[in-house]
């Protein structure tokens, strides 16, 4: 394979400018001014900053809100990711063994990927709401059944199948792929060794495909906890009771709706060091089970 040299370093320079350019204005300048913001006492209604230190980290750690809010973006990111990569993984290998129509269900489950997520929070608001559609007969049957608007947990189910419906589509596409990529000879000589379609599955297809799993599985746990905020505010709002309140959410509303902006700058930092942290863990210890073939 031949490199590209350029005898003049301006031509190189000006091909990645535009890259550079678009990195600095949407991530290292806003990164840099919520660094700025957190540091500092914003006034709501203008007037400057006054410079504060970590007390808006300090205040941020000691209140018990916020820790909810921890705790629910875990459980989030964690449920959402597991149902959204092992539905995937199933209709993937569905879609892969070319049964009568897989086309067709091969291109309707991509189709969900376009969908907006505000739109997604509209349309499951519509599927979980208790006095419309199956679940009003099912709450005619058994009253208080189904109540996500004062049942938290209900609530947290709710946002979670959303979210993970929201991503199913996504994660679809990369394992049919990786599906697709595997040599049909490696599929055919172990059909004629006797191996079944869950032996071939297990031993044969997902080993192959651990990489694009790897890979699937850092890009839900990021998305899950920068790429809610649509689902969660149409859905629930972040209630009842805050159940819902995800961190992503809190800092919307606690600085477009509280006018607390040194303190959502404060909680964005943290959510960015927290996705960094959570992403070098998965490359220093889940990516050594992964083997390259």
């Amino acid at each position: 394979m031949r490199r590209a040299y350029f005898k003049a370093n301006w031509i190189a320079a000006l091909l990645v400018a535009p890259q550079l350019l678009i990195i600095f204005v949407f991530f290292y300048w806003p990164a840099s001014q919520a660094l700025y913001w957190s540091l500092t006492l914003e006034q709501p209604w203008g007037g400057g900053n006054t410079w504060v230190g970590f007390e808006n980290f300090r205040t941020l750690l000691s209140d018990a809100y916020y820790w909810n809010s921890v705790r629910v973006s875990f459980v989030f990111a964690i449920a959402s990711t597991a149902l959204a990569m092992s539905m995937a993984l199933v209709l993937a290998l569905f879609a892969d063994r070319q049964l009568r129509g897989y086309k067709f269900f091969r291109v309707g489950m991509i189709w969900p990927y376009a969908i907006a997520a505000p739109a997604v929070g509209l349309a499951f608001r519509f599927v979980f709401n208790p006095h419309a559609g199956i679940l009003s007969y099912i709450n005619e049957v058994l009253p208080g059944f189904w109540d996500p608007t004062v049942n938290g947990t209900q609530a947290v189910i709710m946002v979670v199948v959303a979210g993970a419906w929201k991503s199913i589509a996504y994660n679809f596409i990369f394992f049919l792929a990786a599906l697709q990529s595997i040599p049909r000879s490696l599929i055919e000589a172990s059909a004629m060794d006797g191996a079944g379609p869950m032996r071939r599955m297990r031993d044969l297809q997902l080993p192959l495909i651990a990489p694009t799993f790897f890979f699937i599985l850092v890009i839900n746990i990021t998305d899950s906890f920068t790429d809610s905020f649509g689902i969660v505010d149409v859905l629930t709002g972040g209630g009842p009771a805050r159940a819902t309140d995800l961190l992503v959410y809190k800092i919307y509303a606690d600085g477009f709706r509280g006018f607390d902006y040194s303190g959502a700058a404060a909680q964005s930092v943290i959510l960015m060091v927290l996705v960094m942290a959570l992403t070098f863990v998965q490359f220093r210890y889940i990516e050594r089970r992964v083997h390259y073939t």
